[in-house]
């Protein structure tokens, strides 16, 4: 039983039909990833589909793998492309990928995101994969899931709903609450015996309520009464790990600087974001700077945030950009805005500047540099 797959996700296209190498799709819970799969094998004429997660295929383990490889052999001759799903719940399954790959055949595997880090591909496939990242609907898919017309007014929806499929199909805040658990407890608890996560949930949550905002490792230590600064610096990894957080560093040239400056940390998911740690007020410049923060991320360029205390700071560094992001600008806000995008321009390399704000169009000169202002939606679909 194949998922059937109700969008079409932007990541498709850059993933081969076919590769000597397993593609491996990775990602926060319910993200998607099975049905992007679904959407790969839809590529090919008779694609051999198995989800490990089948109750009929409770216990396979190692021992059962020539079994495996003999039915598939007998049911997908002709090095046929094989699609395994919820591979995490095989242990060793990369013994049975390599097997795959060494009898020609094209292997893309999904499953929960820590289980398939990098790391623990394992010497048996080092060199042998290529992995791609699959995140919630981006505001492109969110209109073409939810059917609206692209402009300030959606991207606002788009702000508050977030992008997780199984939230926009029924609206119902507990799915969301339930993946924050399920990824505590099981992906991080179970697969690292943790006795107890309270402080790895405190520790979301207040990082779920920041984001955007720097913190040092012992700030958050000791807001948290979290016992040792080594502690957290684990659990801070444990959340990377399962995508739930993504961290950004300052920009500097300094090694040393890049090291012990404060890093910003950014949520997976808006949507994820208000039903967990709902805010008192409206918080629509965070949530858009969460959301540019998330495309940067999508497109795998290193980026940064640039600032100098109590003088300027800007949003985002990329080899390319200045970007700052601001809901609306005003005659309160306009300088210290276009400030932290001039300040921007004089750190080393050539960069162009841009003000992303809910609506506003303007191009505005200071000092010199040219700042463009445009609307963030079009920017978002821009970068589809």
């Amino acid at each position: 039983m194949v998922p059937h797959p109700e969008v079409l996700r932007e990541l498709r296209a850059g993933i081969p039909a076919r590769s000597a190498q397993a593609l491996v799709l990775t990602g926060v819970r319910r993200c998607g990833k099975s049905i992007l799969q679904a959407q790969i094998m839809r590529r090919q004429k008779r694609p051999f589909y198995c989800n490990l997660e089948d109750a009929r295929l409770y216990g396979l383990s190692p021992a059962d793998f020539p079994a495996l490889l003999s039915v598939i052999e007998e049911l997908a001759p002709g090095g046929v492309p094989v699609y395994l799903d919820e591979v995490q719940e095989v242990p060793e399954w990369q013994r049975l990928v390599r097997a795959l790959l060494d009898r020609g055949r094209t292997v893309c595997v999904t499953g929960s995101n820590a289980s398939l880090l990098g790391r623990e591909l394992g010497t048996r496939l080092t060199g042998r994969h290529l992995s791609f990242e699959v995140f919630p609907f981006g505001f492109g898919e969110y209109l073409a899931y939810t059917r609206q017309r692209p402009g300030a007014a959606a991207l606002l929806r788009y702000l508050d709903d977030g992008g997780f499929p199984a939230y926009l199909r029924e609206r119902d805040p507990r799915i969301l609450e339930e993946l924050l658990r399920d990824v505590v407890e099981r992906d991080i608890a179970v697969r690292r015996g943790l006795r107890e996560v309270r402080h790895v949930m405190n520790l979301a949550l207040y990082l779920f309520a920041n984001t955007g905002q720097p913190f040092s490792l012992q700030s958050l230590t000791k807001s948290l009464d979290i016992p040792a600064v080594a502690q957290t610096a684990r659990y801070v990894e444990y959340l990377e790990d399962s995508y739930l957080f993504f961290e950004l560093p300052r920009f500097s040239t300094s090694f040393r600087k890049r090291v012990v400056a404060p890093n910003k940390y950014y949520a997976i998911d808006n949507g994820l974001r208000r039903a967990v740690s709902p805010q008192p007020n409206p918080d629509v410049g965070r949530r858009l700077e969460n959301a540019v923060f998330l495309a940067l991320r999508r497109a795998r360029g290193p980026v940064a945030y640039a600032r100098e205390k109590d003088s300027w700071e800007c949003d985002f560094v990329t080899d390319r950009q200045a970007i700052q992001v601001c809901a609306e600008l005003t005659p309160y806000n306009r300088d210290r805005e276009v400030k932290g995008l001039v300040e921007a321009g004089r750190l080393p390399g050539r960069r162009s500047a841009l003000l992303l704000t809910m609506n506003q169009r303007d191009a505005i000169v200071a000092e010199g540099v040219k700042v463009r202002v445009m609307p963030a939606w079009e920017w978002l679909l821009e970068r589809a």
